[in-house]
């Protein structure tokens, strides 16, 4: 909540508001046990004195800024579930964790989604593979995990270039996505490091959340 306030106060007026709403939000109605928040709109135009019109923009900018996720869309009178994207926060939050204090950005840095590690990215691609840059993301009939790939692609290229790329798609049975690597090192990078990327690229494009399991392929 820190990281979210600091980013909107240095932010333009436009995120300054957005975000004082969403800490309202989740300081008031936020589900920690189910990591979402479940408000009807009339209640949250209440809570912020506004129209469901502004709520609608709201949510739809939280969403385009990637600062939370649609975990389940709101139909048929039931009310939407969201939650919060935490990669995303450090990401839009940390040019400014200095203005809060070096105690701040030390307990921030050792907290981070994916910390900075000592582990040397290799190359598992033949030469052919890696010097053609012109489509890496996977051939697979699953339209959206493709979607998955392009989208971390875009927002995170070093880490899906090195690691991510050599992941194939498995199954999904609406539960688990499993990713197949062709070895136990990439298998392990992958998951103890990249997995809150992989997460929210998976839930932004195949829907609510789903366990993901990177196992060697055999």
């Amino acid at each position: 909540m820190t990281a979210l306030s600091v980013a909107g106060l240095h932010l333009d007026t436009r995120h300054q508001i957005s975000l004082s709403r969403l800490l309202l939000l989740i300081t008031a109605r936020y589900n920690w046990r189910l990591d979402e928040f479940c408000v009807g709109q009339r209640d949250l135009a209440r809570m912020w004195n506004v129209t469901e019109r502004t709520v609608k923009r709201e949510i739809k900018f939280w969403i385009e800024r990637r600062v939370v996720i649609c975990k389940r869309q709101g139909v048929r009178g039931r009310v939407g579930a969201y939650r919060l994207n935490y990669p995303e926060i450090y990401r839009m939050s940390e040019p400014y964790w200095d203005h809060v204090g070096p105690d701040f950005s030390e307990r921030m840095a050792e907290t981070h989604p994916v910390k900075e590690t000592k582990v040397v990215a290799v190359d598992f691609r033949t030469k052919a593979t890696a010097n053609d840059q012109t489509d890496d993301i996977p051939a697979t009939e699953n339209l959206s995990w493709r979607a998955a790939c392009k989208r971390m692609r875009e927002l995170h290229p070093e880490h899906y270039r090195n690691w991510i790329s050599l992941l194939t798609f498995g199954n999904d049975d609406h539960e688990t996505v499993v990713l197949n690597a062709r070895n136990q090192f990439v298998a392990h990078y992958v998951q103890t490091h990249l997995i809150p990327f992989v997460n929210e690229a998976v839930e932004a494009t195949l829907g609510p959340r789903r366990r993901i399991l990177v196992q060697v392929l055999q």
